[in-house]
């Protein structure tokens, strides 16, 4: 009997809850479907069995769908009742007083809502985000003022209030809050910077929210001068809009007060240099330089001052004769006071490179990178990369098999390292620059595995470019005037090497390698500074030869151009977005997406690291 009687039970039992599971399944799918008054049944039903919050939301809505108000406030209420606590309930029975344009009982609640609020910073913050989802931002500030009275400042709730702005648009009350936020708590500036950057455009100077924060900044340093957060808020403000005149001028005042020897004004010099504000760079070394010797910053501003002299020569290319002089006098000088083989191993690099390559003093640089390999203290690596220079100078001379004995010894020694790598390819070079392309091939289908990224992909251009261009008997002429081409190029030959790419189209009009020559020439462009002159060459590769493989790379030069050159960033971001969207799998895709970040003032994930670190 009593087996029997448990068996009923659980045979009724498992009716009962496939009945319930049925249910919940036509419920959704009629309240899924819009058919409210099916759904409104079911919910009632499982509402009765079960007054849960998911239930009650569903069954309140569909009693709402169908016209059925009275039922539905009936419902509401008796859920308050249920759930005192639960303030979300009777905001929502304040809105449905609202539809009903019964304003009156609204207010009443709200205000009894706001009139209940305890000193509880989590209860306050809770009552505040319930009025922003239901977007009554005025009672969201009503709660945030109430609670800032009875907290007296005890708990801030600056962040609050900047929420509440910002979703009511008011950015100017929003951007208040957040700056006297950072008199209470100095270590959430980085957090509070990457909110500004959200509603900030900083490269619109003439816009309603840049003009307001720089007001507010301005007011704020002046009231506070002993407060030095706000000149540094103040440097942030001026190098998120790239005016580093006026970031250098509040850190020379800061370093100044602090007497801190141009601590500050260092750091600003660095991302000034990082962003090619050259001659800014250079004013906020000079700067720290003012202090002199015993400045704790002083040999790191002499040496990254040298930087920015070497980067305009290299980069810029727009310098006269008397300028490489100066600046290989300055070098000199600096190499010679410094007792430091690490920092004036660096220097010597870059003299020697200034040396060889822009001032005609081809000995003094290779008796100068002789000396530097026998410096003590430095690392056979650093060794090794003197060797690479000193092969690098002896190809511009026309020194090539030379240079091939160093390529070689390099690549021998640091086989599985980058800087060996590197050699290798330079290697290959030499013998596809003297016609030996079977062998340059050879090697070079080695580095098509390297580990280097851009050694690869460089090995993979040139392979593919004696592959397509060499073969045949009769192409062996044409590959051997445009390898020479290439040669007079890296001698900086230009009109030589323009005269074997040009023999090479004379001799086959419209010849496989005339997209590598129109590229040749804009390089060559490029390395005499004449900017203009570079961009048509790289425009026809693009149109011209769109689906071959320098399109990219001419894409990525023209962006370059136009960013750094020419200051256009509006055109250069154009280009950087072209490669990401017209060549998919460039090379140049992840450096592009960076740089568009950049130009549109987005902080990237490092430099968040860095400001963290």
């Amino acid at each position: 009997m009593r087996t029997w009687l448990l068996c009923l039970s659980i045979i009724w039992f498992n009716f009962g809850y496939s009945q319930s599971e049925t249910d919940i399944q036509l419920a959704q799918y009629y309240y899924s479907n819009g058919e409210f008054d099916k759904a409104l049944g079911y919910y009632q039903n499982l509402y009765s069995k079960s007054p849960t919050k998911v239930y009650f939301l569903r069954y309140f809505d569909c009693l709402n769908k169908t016209k059925n108000r009275k039922e539905a406030e009936k419902l509401l209420k008796k859920q308050i009742n249920s759930n005192r606590k639960d303030v979300e309930l009777k905001i929502m029975l304040g809105l449905f007083y609202e539809e009903d344009k019964n304003t009156k009982s609204a207010e009443k609640i709200y205000n009894e809502l706001v009139d209940d609020i305890s000193p509880v910073p989590n209860q306050i913050i809770e009552l505040s985000n319930l009025f922003i989802t239901k977007k009554k931002f005025d009672w969201a500030l009503n709660v945030l003022q109430k609670g800032r009275k009875l907290l007296r400042y005890s708990y801030p709730l600056n962040v609050q209030f900047a929420e509440v702005y910002a979703a009511n648009g008011d950015f100017e009350n929003m951007f208040k809050e957040l700056i006297d936020f950072l008199e209470i708590s100095v270590t959430n500036q980085s957090a509070v910077q990457n909110t500004l950057v959200r509603f900030v455009d900083f490269s619109d100077k003439e816009s309603k929210e840049y003009q307001s924060l720089k007001s507010i900044l301005f007011d704020k340093s002046k009231k506070n001068s002993d407060n030095f957060i706000f000149t540094e808020m103040l440097i942030w403000f001026f190098i998120q809009s790239d005016d580093f005149g006026a970031a250098i001028t509040q850190s020379i005042a800061i370093d100044k007060r602090l007497n801190t020897f141009g601590e500050q004004t260092l750091d600003v010099g660095k991302i000034a240099l990082e962003n090619r504000y050259y001659e800014f760079a250079r004013k906020a070394f000079k700067s720290v330089m003012s202090y002199g010797f015993d400045s704790p910053y002083f040999v790191d501003a002499e040496r990254l001052n040298l930087k920015v002299r070497f980067l305009e020569l290299t980069t810029n290319r727009n310098y006269s004769q008397d300028e490489i002089t100066a600046s290989i006098d300055e070098y000199r000088k600096t190499i010679s006071r410094i007792d430091n083989n690490r920092i004036s191993f660096e220097l010597g690099l870059e003299l020697t490179y200034i040396q060889a390559f822009y001032g005609n003093q081809v000995k003094q640089a290779i008796t100068f990178l002789n000396e530097l390999m026998l410096v003590s203290g430095i690392t056979d690596i650093q060794k090794a990369t003197c060797k690479m220079q000193l092969a690098d100078i002896q190809v511009l001379t026309g020194e090539i098999w030379e240079a091939s004995l160093l390529y070689m010894q390099i690549d021998n020694d640091y086989k599985y390292e980058v800087i060996g790598q590197e050699a290798k390819f330079k290697n290959a070079r030499i013998f596809y620059y003297d016609g030996e392309f079977d062998f340059a091939q050879a090697q070079l289908s080695i580095l098509k595995e390297s580990t280097s990224k851009l050694i690869a992909n460089d090995a993979i251009q040139l392979s593919n470019l004696i592959t397509d261009n060499f073969g045949l008997d009769s192409n062996f002429q044409i590959m051997g005037w445009f390898s020479q081409g290439d040669l007079q190029l890296e001698q900086h030959q230009y009109e030589i090497a323009f005269n074997y790419y040009d023999s090479v189209l004379r001799a086959e009009p419209g010849h496989s390698l005339e997209d590598e020559i129109l590229f040749r020439k804009a390089k060559a462009m490029q390395l005499q500074g004449k900017w203009d002159d570079a961009i048509p060459y790289l425009e026809r590769v693009i149109s011209d030869f769109g689906r071959d493989i320098l399109a990219d790379d001419a894409a990525f030069n023209l962006a370059e151009i136009y960013e750094i050159q020419k200051g256009d960033k509006e055109k250069a971001f154009d280009y950087y977005k072209s490669i990401i969207t017209n060549f998919k799998g460039s090379l140049f895709s992840a450096e592009a997406r960076k740089r568009m970040r950049l130009i549109r003032g987005e902080k990237l994930p490092e430099d968040d690291e860095k400001q963290n670190n």
